[in-house]
């Protein structure tokens, strides 16, 4: 099977419950109803990316229980291709999400199907006509750095959100096209922007929040200015978003940094309503976008 992008990432039920205040260690505190939404760095990203247009394809797993039905439902409503995405015998993945009034959330992942995303998933893709495979890391380390490899030696351009960091060879960063993190995962990587550099990918982008981003390149650091928003509803999801939208636009051929503008303003639309993947605007909705 050919697409032009490939998501290998994790499938999650995102279990929301707004609260006043996150509790201390401890503590108990009230919270608001427990709303179930489809969310997963991975499926985020490819729903992201579907919504602006693009041809995508998941390689993941989810459980055959009803999180996994509603996690398949959202993904092939919203255009990404599914039969990538296998049934494991472990129960879906879930994220237990807490929201605060300012819009900020805490999570907890439980990654249960998503560790079964495995080297051999890998092995049985289909790449030509594949200009872009983008990985993240809630499903195994050892399969994201067998398919950044595998998609390299292909031809395939390369993108990794490394969230949450992790370490990874030195021989799998310098295969990368394109490093995402935002400043706080840059801070713990290199004492500067530029020093992404030297761990070995061709080029970096940091996402700065509602400031936008930055793109790191040999050539300079670019700063992308993001997009005002009258409100701030939910933060969930926001930087997949960004991976998403960014991918879908280096898919059609867009620089790093014309690509890098799109994204800021995709992630930027997304926060101003409740969830991840419902959250994601369509091309036509960025387009109205000011900005």
């Amino acid at each position: 099977m050919t697409q032009t992008l490939l998501v290998l990432g994790s499938a999650n039920a995102d279990l929301v419950v707004e609260v006043g205040r996150r509790p201390a260690g401890g503590e108990t505190v009230l919270g608001g109803d427990t709303v179930v939404l489809p969310g997963g760095k991975g499926a985020n990203t490819a729903v992201a990316a579907a919504r602006v247009g693009a041809a995508v394809s998941l390689v993941g797993a989810l459980g055959g229980d009803g999180y996994g039905s509603l996690l398949r439902e959202s993904l092939e409503s919203s255009g990404v291709g599914t039969a990538l995405v296998k049934t494991s015998g472990r129960p879906t993945g879930i994220a237990y999400i807490t929201v605060t009034p300012d819009g900020e959330n805490s999570i907890v992942v439980s990654p249960g199907a998503n560790s079964d995303v495995l080297k051999s998933d890998v092995d049985g893709l289909e790449l030509d006509g594949v200009a872009v495979l983008t990985c993240s890391l809630e499903v195994p380390l050892e399969t994201v750095v067998h398919a950044i490899g595998v998609a390299s030696e292909a031809g395939v351009r390369t993108v990794l959100n490394l969230s949450p960091v992790a370490e990874l060879p030195a021989e799998t960063l310098r295969q990368l096209s394109v490093l995402i993190v935002n400043e706080h995962e840059a801070a713990q990587l290199a004492s500067d922007w530029t020093g992404l550099l030297d761990l070995g990918p061709h080029a970096a982008i940091v996402t700065l929040g509602a400031r936008g981003a930055a793109v790191v390149e040999r050539t300079g650091v670019t700063e992308v200015p993001s997009i005002e928003v009258a409100e701030v509803v939910d933060t969930t999801g926001a930087g997949d978003a960004f991976a998403g939208a960014l991918s879908a636009r280096l898919t059609e051929g867009d620089d790093l940094v014309q690509a890098a503008r799109y994204a800021a303003k995709v992630a930027a639309l997304s926060v101003t309503k409740a969830g991840a993947q419902p959250s994601y605007p369509t091309a036509a909705e960025v387009g109205a976008a000011a900005g």
